[in-house]
């Protein structure tokens, strides 16, 4: 038993919360602001205060504490500030701007201002050195340059280093060695990639590494904080600090890579802890506070993710698996005239919501103080100037008054403060529902049977409305619930995670060579636990291995074994998480992990019960569920164990507040815990009727979306092609009965318009389609785009009519499908047979049974058939179950709802887009422009706009006729880009539907450029010719000046390798914003291959990959830059490449200047060089190089206007 207090801290984004363990074992919470400068410098140190009832200026007495454990979010707001330590990036030339370039994908596709995270670095050391990926060396280290360069940085004032070498993470000596001449030098951080995150891929490597060097000496100012107030010369409590991944480490051992999920790793920790005294194994964790909503799910082990995206940034390093969705207690309630919306804004603490009386916006809080839910009387007066006010009432009910008055004249239906309140109560949480779905349903659990265990200040408010989305019947809400990520904080192990890349075959002989690697981790691992001052009794060291099928990147990390127990384990996961196995494929041992645990001990906690009887603080009216009812507030605290509380009921106590919603039913364990269980069966029906309303509206906006990102989930995770899981070159989406789009995840805009021309062409060519059945396109010609994205469509039956109520639909990039060339891009191609196989409405599905030997013969025939069908049809597979998905999801929403409703709310949502693109329209002028190809024929467009429909006239007249060679972009395309165009110019986040084209006549000439008949080719139409679409109709608007104006498709290979890469550029300036540099622009987002894979897996070198400095066009906004990157060949291939933008350039306007034209270059191994045009097929050679530069954009306002 300890002798002194321990204190357990979680200093949150809005509250921090202190638990303290006095030396009888009896717990005191307290929870107070994080940010409150005019009464107290830090609220840890305050929180200890208050609860030794310390007086102002009284000294904290340390021989009375033994341990102070903290989570805290200091690391996470210096990164979302860009608050942290000037830090110098080293890498190996040619790779300056590798992490600037990232994946080249933008956040936002329908933002004109692409806004891409800030860079973490300050500066750039480029060293000459290199490694190949099989650690032979190419360039010696320049020691002497490098030691010049670093010793710059010092004398510049640099005392922060990231140290990060293509290929370091295996291949160490080279890093190993500027770390010893930057500690030579005086660096105060050094943070060095093989040692922070051992593993392959230089992006997400480079970004950690980064991360660490920047705020661990920010980490190491708060910790001298703090530990100086709890330091005296006699006595100082030890000091510990929570990592992301769960356990706890020396406050001088924490390192900013461990930081970034400190408090939420916290809650997890606590919800397993508290919960298996409850008997509960099978949880969703639901922890809502001030400012969002963490949701995590546990069956038996932690989960944790190995490469997580942190306000921005690529972080490497082992995390507890945490969803976190914009929806706290703080977030800020919109209403845009059709919908009412939840965040992703928060009021934070200071502010606040209107009700914390510092006159900030209405939030989720307000809602419930409006309902009734929240009393002032029963929640702690910390509010107002003097933050010692109540939660102020009047000002909440005035502006939800005023709010319910606006809603009510803008939509025609009336409206109330309740229902308003309820109605953004409803909205939060289907967002919370779904965030829990992708962390479950997602990934194959079925939630039914789970405990929902809710924490966090406002978690217990809200978890009954969100247990109902799920179908789950069990809340778990522990006598701490409120101060829960604290309590775990105390009660979680000790803990240190190493990982050691291998990127070997996994075999017997394999794991019996890695056995010294193993010994030595473990000797690591026990010196830690030692230092931690663990006894040898209390530790364990627990080895995990992580695999992956070779040619995938996804690797899953399993417990070690034998080969027999690994291989087992591997597929049983890989199946359950991806639903399949490939006993043929070759599995890759990526990397061994050694955990170190430092066991905690069992703590036990003295509950002391209110010796009170009465438990009743009164009955006041709440409304739940639409209904307004007297209800009881109940004293948790002083409840008699198992006495039944009915809902409606409002259960207090110190630090959190819990609502038992209607047909809900609480009771007190004999322990102090509050179980809630559904007492009548959850009616599925909803009471929705048809009629359009503000909050089904959004409601339904985020289901059918959440439909489609599901189904994206599925094909994403089952496809077997680089292409589809790894490029993230797919889409997906549902469409009404007539084929109209609903919704389309977020995926590619160019597949966004085209698709539900397939879905027209399956309705019109199949009369006779039965349940069970599906169908695969890929035909131009007939509502495809070119021939590698594949369609396949799903028709969904009513069950009981047998009537076709709707589908769903999956497109995707398949590497190959035939054609002259591997890869069946030609660059020459004049025919569509030359581009490969045409599948026209093929039966893909009959009766729930996949076709298998029916499509195989199709991909097989022909005079050039499919390379690698087998591929192919594990792709299609992929794709059916991923329309299975949405078939599955969509049926559940019309359980709920009735097909009545959903249908209605299909029409809903596309009138909500129709009215936003009318309201863009009625701001537009007549306008016109032309936009140039490379070979002299171009597209021109008029917009003719009524201002009294609001409506307007697309006219492609004057566009050439249909190309000789393979730049023809089928109708489907120009749909897609006039659908792209005008959604961009929405400027909010509305979904993307059919309703968008509704004021929209478009008109295109035929036979054309962009109509053209068979059998012209068109496989550069989809890629290329879309994005002069675009750019013509941007430059007609006038917005925004020309991007980059082309995919550069590069696809290189021979029958063995094939590979298919977008190249980014530069984008186009606006009025408010210079425009982006290394970024994929308009019609494509695809990802990038990590240069480290790239060279792991093919004969080819990446020589340099950089921005193309001043290639953007000058003005008052600059053009985004474009890059540059070469390849070097190691084996012969053929190459192909389909650009544009070679002798036209992105346009300037406004009197901004043009971007840089493109450049496609073949430098020949015996030293000559030679240029080629945009469209070019070679032969390439060992040791030549290929270089594309690519375009900038154009500029915006005369440069005169520049300030």
């Amino acid at each position: 038993m300890n002798n002194g207090w321990n204190f357990w801290i979680d200093r949150g984004g809005t509250f921090t919360d202190v638990v303290g363990r006095m030396p009888d074992g009896t717990l005191v919470t307290h929870k107070l602001l994080s940010d409150n400068p005019r009464q107290y410098p830090d609220a840890a140190v305050q929180g200890i205060r208050d609860l030794l009832k310390l007086t102002p200026g009284q000294p904290i007495p340390l021989d009375q504490i033994d341990t102070v454990k903290m989570g805290t979010t200091v690391a996470t707001n210096a990164l979302l500030e860009r608050q942290g330590e000037p830090t110098l990036f080293v890498t190996t030339a040619g790779f300056a701007d590798v992490l600037r370039i990232g994946y080249q994908t933008r956040p936002d596709l329908f933002a004109l201002d692409i806004n891409l995270p800030e860079m973490l670095y300050t500066d750039v050391l480029e060293i000459d050195e290199r490694v190949n990926a099989d650690g032979e060396i190419l360039v010696e280290l320049d020691e002497q340059a490098a030691r010049q360069g670093l010793q710059q940085a010092r004398i510049n004032g640099f005392n922060s280093v990231a140290i990060v070498l293509l290929h370091g993470y295996r291949h160490t000596d080279h890093e190993s060695r500027l770390a010893d001449i930057a500690r030579e030098l005086g660096f105060e951080q050094i943070s060095v990639s093989h040692e922070v995150s051992a593993l392959m891929k230089i992006v997400p490597r480079g970004d950690t590494t980064v991360v660490d060097a920047y705020l661990s000496p920010i980490l190491r100012r708060y910790v001298a904080q703090v530990d100086e107030q709890l330091r005296h010369e006699q006595h100082s409590p030890r000091l510990m600090f929570m990592q992301s991944n769960g356990g706890l480490t020396d406050a001088y051992a924490f390192q900013g890579k461990d930081a970034l999920l400190s408090g939420p790793a916290g809650g997890v920790v606590g919800m397993v802890r508290t919960a298996a005294n409850a008997d509960l194994d099978k949880l969703i964790g639901f922890d809502m506070g001030g400012t969002s909503t963490d949701v995590s799910h546990y069956a038996g082990e932690f989960e944790r993710a190995y490469e997580t995206e942190v306000a921005g940034i690529r972080v490497r390093s082992p995390m507890m698996d945490i969803n976190t969705v914009a929806a706290g207690g703080g977030s800020i309630l919109h209403f845009d005239g059709s919908r009412l919306r939840v965040g992703p804004d928060s009021a934070g603490a200071d502010p606040g919501p209107t009700c914390y009386g510092n006159n900030g916006p209405l939030a989720i809080t307000d809602c419930n103080v409006v309902l009734g839910k929240l009393r002032p009387e029963f929640f702690p007066s910390v509010f107002g100037a003097d933050g010692k006010q109540p939660l102020n009432f009047e000002a909440t009910t005035t502006a939800f008054q005023a709010l319910a008055k606006r809603v009510s004249a803008e939509t025609g239906t009336s409206h109330t403060e309740t229902s308003v309140a309820q109605g953004f109560l409803d909205v939060a949480a289907d967002n919370m529902a779904n965030a829990i779905k992708k962390i479950s349903i997602e990934r194959g659990h079925d939630v039914s049977d789970y405990a929902l265990v809710c924490f966090g200040g406002a978690g217990g408010q809200h978890a009954c409305m969100v247990a109902d989305r799920l179908g789950i019947e069990n809340i778990y809400v522990h006598p701490h619930a409120g101060v829960l990520s604290a309590l775990g904080i105390g009660l979680a192990d000790i803990g240190n995670i190493r990982d050691r890349a291998v990127e070997q075959e996994l075999s017997a002989e394999t794991l019996k060579e890695l056995e010294p690697q193993w010994e030595e981790l473990e000797h690591n691992g026990n010196e830690y636990l030692l230092n931690e001052g663990v006894e040898p009794s209390a530790r364990e060291l627990r080895r995990r291995v992580s695999l992956r099928y070779r040619g995938s990147d996804t690797a899953l990390t399993i417990p070690s074994g034998t080969f027999d127990q690994i291989l087992t384990e591997f597929e049983a996961q890989h199946s359950a998480r991806f639903g399949f196995i490939s006993p043929q494929t070759t599995i890759i041992l990526e990397s061994i992990q050694l955990e170190a645990i430092g066991v905690a001990e069992p703590l036990s906690f003295i509950e002391t019960p209110d010796d009170s009887t009465d438990p009743i603080l009164g009955t006041f009216p709440t409304t739940m569920a639409g209904t307004t009812a007297d209800t009881p507030f109940i004293d948790r605290q002083r409840v008699v164990p198992d006495t039944p509380i009915a809902g409606p009921a409002v259960l207090v106590e110190p630090n959190a507040t819990t609502v038992i919603e209607p047909n809900w039913e609480g009771r007190i364990t004999a322990n102090g815990d509050l179980v809630i269980q559904r007492v009548s069966p959850h009616t599925p029906r909803s009471a929705v009727g048809t009629d359009v309303n503000p909050v089904q509206l959004e409601i339904f906006n985020n289901l059918f979306m959440n439909v489609a990102e599901q189904m994206g989930v599925v094909l994403e995770n089952t496809a077997v092609s680089v292409n589809i899981k790894e490029r993230l070159d797919f889409s997906c989406a549902i469409f009404d009965p007539t084929g109209e789009l609903i919704a389309n995840a977020p995926h590619l805009p160019i597949h966004l318009g085209s698709m539900s021309e397939a879905i027209k062409s399956v309705i019109a060519n199949n009369p006779d389609m039965s349940p069970g059945d599906a169908y695969v396109l890929n035909a131009p010609y007939n509502g495809g785009t070119h021939l590698p994205d594949i369609t396949v469509v799903k028709p969904i039956f009513d069950e009981t009519t047998q009537e076709r109520i709707f589908y769903v639909a999956a497109r995707g990039h398949h590497s190959d499908i035939g054609g002259i060339v591997p890869g069946s891009a030609p660059a020459d191609s004049t025919t569509i047979d030359q581009e490969g196989l045409v599948l026209d409405n093929v039966l893909l599905v009959q009766d729930d049974r996949f076709l298998e030997e029916e499509i195989r013969n199709i991909l097989t025939g022909g005079p050039w058939p499919a390379r690698n069908p087998d591929q192919n049809i594990a792709d299609l597979k992929a794709q059916v179950a991923a329309c299975e998905r949405g078939a599955t999801e969509l049926k559940r929403v019309i359980a709920h709802y009735g097909l009545d409703v959903v249908h209605a709310y299909m029409s809903h949502v596309m009138e909500n887009a129709e009215e936003s693109v009318r309201r863009v329209i009625a701001a537009l002028t007549d306008c016109e422009f032309v936009g140039e190809m490379d070979d002299g024929h171009q597209i021109a467009v008029s917009i003719q706009v009524n201002l009294e429909e609001r409506s307007a006239v697309i006219d492609f007249s004057g566009t050439s006729g249909q190309h000789p060679g393979n730049f023809n972009a089928p109708k489907a395309v120009c749909r897609s880009a006039v659908l792209y165009v005008f959604r961009c110019m929405v400027n909010d986040a509305i979904p993307l539907n059919a309703g968008c084209l509704i004021p929209l006549d478009i008109r295109i000439p035929d036979p054309s450029l962009i109509s053209p008949h068979p059998p012209a080719a068109v496989i550069a139409g989809n890629v290329e010719t879309s994005q002069l679409l675009v750019d013509t109709l941007f430059g007609a608007l006038g917005v925004v000046a020309g991007s980059q104006g082309t995919l550069n498709n590069f696809i290189w290979g021979t029958d063995e390798h094939q590979y298919y890469e977008t190249i980014c550029g530069g984008a186009g300036a606006t009025p408010t914003s210079d425009g982006a540099s290394a970024v994929h622009t308009h019609m494509t987002n695809t990802r990038l291959t990590d240069p480290e894979i790239l060279e792991w897996r093919h004969p080819v070198r990446v020589e340099h990959f950089k921005v193309r400095h001043n290639s953007g066009g000058q003005g008052a906004r600059r053009g985004g830059d474009g890059v540059v990157r070469r390849l070097r060949f190691l084996e012969p291939m053929t190459v192909n490449v389909l650009s544009s933008r070679r002798k036209i350039a992105p346009f300037g306007a406004h009197g901004g200047e043009d971007g840089l034209v493109g450049i496609n270059r073949l430098l020949k191994a015996d030293g000559s060089s030679e240029e080629l045009p945009g469209s070019t097929r070679v032969e390439v050679h060992i040791g030549d190089c290929f270089e594309i530069e690519t375009p900038g954009g154009g500029g915006f306002g005369a440069f005169e206007q520049a300030k």
